[in-house]
């Protein structure tokens, strides 16, 4: 078995993104390869680098890039946004502790639940734990993998324009031995997809991605990183957000 066949069986890649995938590995540099092979230290590590093609490819209606992985091992999954060591999203004070200390997946949320007009904000413009811990979440998911749950079921496929993070390496430049990657799936799913698809780019690594052209095939939506609080606030996000009911237990699908 050679590298890329090596990382793609790693990660359980489902078939419909194999010969994509194994095309597009190829742009990388073979010493490169290897060397992910040879080192577990970087994170998410040989099983989790490709999981978020564990999903169909005829469903993807929206691909989001993010920016890198999360820096700790139990929260790295491969797939952008999702922190692997988060549970429930709710306790009696808000949101779990553990997604509150979460800022971009925090932002996600609150983001999801204003679009969708759960919460509205204060007279100050905030959202508040108070305000959360008051909402009536019946009828709400409860879980963090609930929710990516139905991201997938909406459509997405969400991955990192740095699907590795190197402890001896910035994710900026480790994105450039990703780019080509990128540049080459990108052209792959345009061409084999019967429907258009929508990419979003979150943060100015993702941004990277607006200039090449097989961005062209699609259409783009590019906003800040969930990081920032103004996330919260972008209309193209709240409209996206309305429109896939991601909070609620039995979402409506988009189609």
């Amino acid at each position: 078995m050679n590298s890329i066949e090596t990382l793609i069986e790693g990660s359980g890649v489902h078939d419909d993104w194999r010969p994509l995938l194994a095309e597009s590995l190829l742009t990388l540099e073979s010493d490169y390869l290897e060397s992910l092979l040879r080192d577990d230290t970087w994170l998410p590590g040989v099983d989790r680098l490709l999981a978020a093609f564990r999903r169909n490819r005829s469903g993807v209606r929206y691909l989001l890039i993010g920016e890198s992985p999360y820096p700790r091992h139990e929260s790295a999954n491969g797939i952008a946004f999702y922190d692997a060591a988060v549970d429930g999203l709710w306790s009696e004070q808000g949101l779990s502790k553990a997604v509150n200390r979460a800022t971009s997946l925090r932002n996600i949320v609150k983001t999801a639940l204003v679009a969708e007009g759960h919460l509205q904000k204060d007279s100050a413009g905030k959202i508040t734990q108070e305000s959360i811990a008051r909402l009536d979440k019946r009828g709400l998911i409860r879980t963090l993998p609930e929710l990516f749950q139905n991201l997938e079921q909406a459509g997405f496929l969400m991955l990192n324009a740095t699907p590795v993070l190197h402890s001896e390496r910035k994710p900026a430049h480790e994105a450039r031995y990703w780019l080509q990657f990128l540049e080459r799936l990108l052209a792959l799913i345009a061409e084999n997809s019967s429907h258009r698809v929508t990419l979003l780019l979150w943060g100015k690594i993702a941004k990277l991605l607006e200039t090449i052209p097989a961005s062209n095939h699609y259409d783009k939506i590019v906003c800040e990183h969930p990081y920032n609080i103004t996330f919260i606030d972008n209309p193209e996000m709240l409209q996206l957000f309305a429109g896939i009911s991601v909070m609620r237990s039995c979402p409506t699908a988009n189609s």
